[in-house]
This record gives structure tokens, sequence and C-alpha cells, in this order.
């Protein structure tokens, strides 16, 4: 994993149980050090570029709302590590009908329209590093979005 990361890999985690399971958090953070012995998780800066590669994010959604923020392990100028313990993709699941498995809290269906745009954008910067840190594309984004 430390191979996988540093040569350019990507990991996302997530926690899925919010608060009910704070080992997971704790496992987590000890693993991601093991392997990651020099570097340090900490909390991304509203200004980092995974805030704003397709949709300007301020808020950040999820299944439950644990943290306003997500956390990282920045290598140079490229966020290799990103965690975030709000369950983003328990907000995006869906049942064999279509409807949605689990309950966005306490935001409602904001809360899971925000857990869906950091998807995006968590993939988008995952492919494409730190391309949109100029602030050039704000305008066109605000645009597309009716801002």
């Amino acid at each position: 994993m430390r191979r996988y990361i540093t040569f350019g890999g990507f990991l996302f985690c997530r926690r899925y149980h919010g608060c009910q399971r704070i080992r997971f958090d704790q496992t987590f953070r000890k693993e991601i050090k093991e392997i990651l012995p020099n570097q340090e998780l900490k909390r991304l800066p509203t200004d980092h570029p995974v805030f704003q590669t397709f949709y300007l994010i301020a808020n950040i959604g999820g299944r439950q709302k644990v943290n306003p923020y997500l956390e990282g392990i920045t290598i140079d100028n490229w966020t290799p590590v990103i965690y975030s313990q709000n369950d983003l993709s328990g907000a995006w699941a869906r049942d064999k009908f279509g409807k949605w498995i689990n309950e966005c809290v306490p935001g409602g269906e904001g809360q899971r329209s925000s857990a869906f745009k950091m998807g995006i954008n968590i993939i988008v910067y995952s492919l494409t590093s730190d391309y949109k840190k100029d602030l050039v594309h704000h305008p066109f984004i605000k645009r597309r979005q009716n801002l």
C-alpha cells in the first residue's frame, strides 16, 4: 500500500457508521500511520482542490453528518489519501427498486445532494490532481450551477 500511494495511487476511505463505530476510526488512523509513518492525517483546508474540481463545495454531505470536513495526507502537492467520517457512499446507495437505502441525517435530501457532489469531486481530483487550483474556472462552475 505504501508503494501504491507513494507512486501516484489514490486511497479514499470513509467511515460507514459515523459515531457508532469509533473503533474503525481508531483502526484506520493506526493503519495509515503504519503505512505512511512520516506523514500525518490532517484536516483539508477549504481551498484544497478537492473542494473545487467540478463543484464548488461548501458543505460536505453523507449519510450521517459527523464532521464538516475531510481529512487527508498530502505528499508534496498531491493528496493521495482522503478520509471522510460522514459515510458519503451510504448516501448514494439504492435498493434494486431504485429507492434510497439510507436516510440522510440530520440534513435530508440536501445532505444527500452534497454527498453526490463531494463524491464527484473526489473522483475528478483522484484523476486530475490539482489542475483546478488556480481558481480561473470558478466563474464557469458558478454559471453551470446557476449561482
